[in-house]
């Protein structure tokens, strides 16, 4: 008898491929013999980034310290970086994300003399992300899925209800252990706050 557990990424991947009535697969390991399978992995990596970059409370670093290189001057992020705001002490600066190094805009350098303190949103990997999340992606892939490869508007309907009562839970989830509050939980209330 098989034990219930998180969904993982083969899952996920067999819920997209029944939702156009294809066979699941037994592995995403050495290539995906079904051309259907790889399509439906692809979707469910754009589709999981696609939900990550807004950031969430799972998936976002809170005044992480970012500190230039000793030569250069430059603050790299990690390569799982989709966003940085300044926080703490550094809100007032004008930065901005260019490809994975930090630019300060007001004054045009990508070089910085001090650490800086910013909200990072960070990518995570399928297996690493909370379970109503993990359900919201693949119910949200398996609609794209099917738009891209069967567009039956009959089938469009069915997921688009799951995906409603799916992201109800993610938002559910988010406002749950996120500790938001109105003078917290703002961003542009905690700008003013934070001066």
């Amino acid at each position: 008898m098989k034990t219930l557990a998180q969904t993982t990424e083969l899952d996920a991947v067999n819920i997209m491929l029944n939702t156009i009535g294809e066979s699941p697969v037994n592995s995403l390991d050495d290539g995906l013999p079904v051309a259907d399978a790889a399509i439906a992995r692809s979707v469910l990596r754009e589709v999981t980034i696609d939900v990550q970059s807004p950031g969430w409370q799972f998936n976002t670093e809170r005044n992480y310290k970012l500190t230039p290189a000793l030569l250069t001057k430059y603050i790299t992020v990690p390569g799982n970086c989709l966003e940085v705001t300044p926080s703490g002490k550094s809100a007032a600066l004008d930065i901005t994300l260019r490809g994975t190094r930090i630019y300060d805009r007001q004054n045009h350098t990508y070089e910085f003399g001090s650490s800086i303190t910013v909200d990072m949103v960070v990518l995570l990997d399928f297996s690493e992300l909370p379970q109503s999340v993990r359900h919201y992606i693949t119910v949200r892939a398996a609609r794209v899925f099917q738009q891209r490869n069967v567009g039956s508007d009959v089938l469009n309907g069915f997921t688009e209800k799951d995906e409603t009562r799916a992201l109800v839970a993610i938002r559910k989830y988010d406002s749950e252990t996120g500790g938001y509050n109105v003078l917290t939980g703002n961003y542009s209330v905690m700008r003013v706050l934070d001066r």
